[in-house]
């Protein structure tokens, strides 16, 4: 009995390490299951059905799936949202660039870097207004570009079909770039200097030593920022409702502004279930897309 005894009382301190991080945790976790895995799941279990608010859930199987495949407009807003993902790597290049040139510039720039941040920590809808009035055809970009006489008149950049989607992909650009740099500092932060320093003894100039040395042990910050940036833009939506209402003729429909559009406008919430099911799978695959290719291949080290 005694041994026993002994045995539990071992056993509590070590029960209670276990536990505790879990504890810790538990209020988080909480939050998450209310307000990410139960809409998962619920948003998954609707899909299956036929859902307008006003009649009952009439469970149609996978009817919603095939009827998509038959949607030009689902079609449209997936192209739309592939060719999205052209901001990524043109984003992630500029941060790259944008964080090296501000790690090595000279003290005294904080300035500099609160700047490039400034338009992350900006409302969506007043960033989508000022652009808005910025792309208007007498807005400050065409009369800029008609001054320096490189238009011979003003472009039509949120109302042309072919240049809509890209002007609202620059306004993603232009916003992310400052959060994304943060990203990139703090990995160029972490670097040790001894590696550049072991490098240029070895003889690497300065381009050897940003593909051979930094960019591979940047390689974290990498996969984050990208695997982040491409979540973002197979989900954008505020800017596309602020400045183009998915116009002009679907031009800037995306994904996630159909679902919305399917959800809230038609009231079809088991079709537009589907489609955000649909998304989330395009996401998933995509994120593990990019952990593949940045973890297994790429840049070697020096």
């Amino acid at each position: 009995m005694e041994r026993q005894a002994v045995a539990r009382s071992r056993r509590a301190p070590a029960i209670r390490r276990i536990l505790t991080p879990y504890l810790f945790l538990l209020p988080a976790l909480g939050l998450l299951a209310a307000f990410t895995f139960y809409p998962v799941a619920l948003g998954t279990v609707l899909s299956l059905f036929e859902y307008n608010v006003i009649a009952p859930p009439r469970f149609a199987g996978l009817a919603n799936f095939r009827a998509l495949w038959s949607d030009r407009y689902f079609w449209i807003a997936l192209e739309n949202s592939v060719t999205y993902l052209a901001v990524v790597p043109v984003l992630q290049g500029c941060a790259i660039l944008l964080a090296l040139w501000v790690h090595r510039s000279a003290r005294g720039l904080g300035w500099l870097r609160a700047a490039y941040y400034l338009p992350v920590v900006t409302s969506i809808v007043v960033v989508g207004m000022l652009w808005r009035w910025l792309y208007d055809d007498a807005g400050l970009v065409n009369y800029l570009l008609l001054q320096l006489r490189l238009l011979h008149g003003p472009v039509h950049w949120l109302s042309d079909p072919g240049i809509a989607l890209y002007a609202v992909m620059f306004v993603t650009l232009w916003k992310g770039l400052g959060y994304y740099m943060v990203i990139y500092l703090a990995g160029l932060e972490a670097i040790p200097p001894t590696f550049a320093e072991a490098a240029a003894i070895d003889g690497a100039g300065p381009a050897q030593q940003l593909w051979r040395v930094t960019l591979p042990l940047l390689r974290p910050s990498i996969l984050l920022a990208t695997t982040l940036s491409a979540i973002s833009a197979l989900r954008v939506f505020e800017e596309v409702y602020v400045m183009t209402g998915g116009g002009p003729i679907y031009a800037t429909y995306t994904m996630f502004y159909y679902m919305f559009d399917q959800a809230f406008g038609a009231l079809h919430l088991g079709y537009a279930a589907a489609i955000g099911v649909v998304l989330a799978a395009v996401t998933i695959g995509l994120s593990v897309a990019n952990f593949k290719l940045l973890r297994e291949g790429g840049l070697a080290y020096y």
